[in-house]
């Protein structure tokens, strides 16, 4: 049982990198621009050690709330008690990645967007909502009756 409670205390699985994945990071990991308002993954990458969030934060997906040259400001829920809190913390870029978790909504929005857009130029109204699937058609389904009986009893000595 270990007794100490530093920063890194119990990360030795969660701050390693895979076989043959050692090394530091590419540049362009720290070439992508990021936005406020942005989704973004925090991931720590155990060979930058400036800038580690506390290992409570990897794998948790915030929003961007603060840009700066090296760093990014990320908001995280953070459930305490029987309440969420919004932490604010300072990432360096090594450990950020852009989250694809609102993937599908953005692309919704693009295809309701063109669809209204056609629309208007036709001069018609269209529902973009999202309906919920009903039920499943009817069918009838017809079968030959089987009886089914247990095999015979056959002593085999």
């Amino acid at each position: 049982m270990p007794t100490s409670f530093g920063k890194r205390a119990r990360t030795r699985q969660k701050f390693s990198k895979g076989f043959r994945r050692h090394g530091m990071p590419a540049v362009s990991r720290l070439l992508v621009i990021h936005k406020k308002g942005d989704y973004v993954d925090i991931v720590c990458d155990p060979s930058v050690q400036k800038g580690m969030p506390y290992s409570y934060y990897h794998g948790r997906t915030g929003i961007v709330f603060n840009v700066t040259q090296r760093a990014v400001g990320v908001e995280v829920n953070k459930v305490v008690g029987n309440r969420v809190i919004k932490k604010r913390i300072h990432v360096r870029l090594e450990h950020v990645r852009k989250s694809r978790c609102n993937e599908l909504f953005l692309r919704r929005v693009k295809e309701n967007d063109a669809a209204h857009h056609e629309a208007h130029l036709k001069g018609e109204s269209i529902k973009t909502k999202r309906q919920i699937p009903g039920p499943k058609p009817g069918c009838f389904v017809s079968g030959t009756m089987e009886v089914l009986e247990p095999a015979p009893f056959v002593e085999s000595y």
